[in-house]
């Protein structure tokens, strides 16, 4: 099963002089907890909820003084369209992410493909248990 059967498309997105305070508006409007940093729509990082945490509030940096690329991982672990969805769900699992940006054979960003996704079909559920198992484990 393709990854375009799950994903989310169009994604919002930001690029790296984003502030950062806007990024996290954009999760909290948009219900997201990661958003794709792109440069020409190429995917070059991630920010997610959990950057902002660990990699600036945890150390006492003010989130609104920084901007995107101070906070995203970079690169980003991106699939390509088409790819199968259990090769999507093998490798949240084996890198220990909730979220895969979809990208084009240019690395146009298409999508996002998230755990809640996997969850939202009923014949991919156990993969969505799976992948839960190894990203809940302490890196």
């Amino acid at each position: 099963m393709d990854v375009r059967t799950v994903m989310t498309e169009d994604p919002v997105v930001a690029t790296r002089s984003t502030p950062l305070k806007q990024v996290a508006r954009m999760m909290l409007d948009n219900d997201v907890g990661e958003i794709p940093i792109v440069d020409d729509a190429k995917v070059v990082g991630v920010v997610t909820d959990r950057d902002i945490v660990v990699r600036l509030v945890a150390h006492g940096q003010d989130p609104t003084q920084v901007r995107a690329e101070d906070c995203m991982t970079s690169p980003a672990v991106t699939l390509e369209l088409g790819a199968d969805i259990r090769d999507c769900a093998e490798l949240m699992a084996r890198q220990k992410i909730r979220r895969v940006p979809i990208v084009d054979a240019q690395g146009q960003i298409r999508g996002i493909v998230a755990l809640a996704d996997l969850e939202r079909r009923t014949d991919i559920r156990s993969l969505k248990a799976e992948v839960s198992r190894h990203v809940s484990q302490p890196h």
